[in-house]
C-alpha cells in the first residue's frame, strides 16, 4: 500500500480533512493521521471533531510518498509554526515525494521554500498576496504543479482529492472512484 500522512492541526477545516482522508482511502491508499501534539481529539474550524490515529512525534522516522495539508483556520497556522513539519515537507520532496495543501495551507509551502519558481493557488488572499520567489499564482480549483499540488478550498477539496489519487494511483484508479461516487 502507498502510505501518506495527513496531519491534522487544532482548528483545520473539517470538510478537506475529512474529504481527503475519505477519498484516499477509498482509492486503496494506507493514509495516517497524526495530530501535531499529544491530544489526537482535534477540533476544527467549525467545532467538528476528528481523532487523529496517532501523533507528529511518533512518525516522524517514517517515510511517506505524500504529505497532504488540510487548511482552515488556525491550522494552517499552526502547520505553518511547526518546524518539524516543514522539515518533514522538505525531506518529502528531496526524496522524490509529493506534497499537497489546500485553501490556508499553500503558505506553510511557501514558509518551507517548496512554491519558489511554481505555479500554485490558494484560498483568495492567502498566497497571491505574498506569493514565493518567481511563483506565478493561477486562478484554478487544483494547480499540479509535478510533485506539489494546491487548490483553493473546501469546494474544490473532491477535485483536489481526486487528483491526489491520480498522482498516486493513476487515472483509472481516479475514474474507479469518481464512479463510486456518482460523479461520472
Amino acid at each position: 500500500m502507498t502510505k501518506v500522512l495527513v496531519p491534522l492541526a487544532q482548528g483545520c477545516e473539517e470538510l478537506e480533512a475529512v474529504t481527503i482522508i475519505d477519498l484516499l482511502v477509498r482509492a486503496g491508499v494506507d493514509v495516517i493521521t497524526a495530530s501535531l501534539d499529544h491530544n489526537k481529539v482535534i477540533t476544527c474550524s467549525r467545532g467538528v471533531q476528528l481523532i487523529a490515529q496517532t501523533t507528529l512525534e511518533s512518525i516522524l522516522d517514517e517515510s511517506f510518498i505524500m504529505v497532504v495539508l488540510p487548511g482552515g483556520q488556525p491550522g494552517a497556522d499552526h502547520l505553518e509554526q511547526d518546524k518539524r513539519i516543514l522539515s518533514l515537507l522538505r525531506t518529502t520532496v528531496e526524496a522524490g515525494g509529493i506534497v499537497g495543501a489546500i485553501c490556508a495551507a499553500p503558505k506553510v509551502l511557501v514558509t518551507a521554500g517548496l512554491l519558489d519558481g511554481r505555479q500554485a493557488t490558494s484560498y483568495p488572499g492567502v498566497i497571491d498576496i505574498q506569493p514565493a520567489q518567481g511563483m506565478s499564482y493561477i486562478n484554478q480549483a487544483v494547480v499540479d504543479d509535478g510533485n506539489v499540488i494546491t487548490s483553493k478550498g473546501p469546494g474544490t477539496a473532491m477535485d483536489f482529492a481526486l487528483t491526489l489519487i491520480e498522482k498516486l494511483k493513476g487515472k483509472a484508479v481516479r475514474l474507479d472512484v469518481e464512479k463510486e461516487l456518482q460523479r461520472m
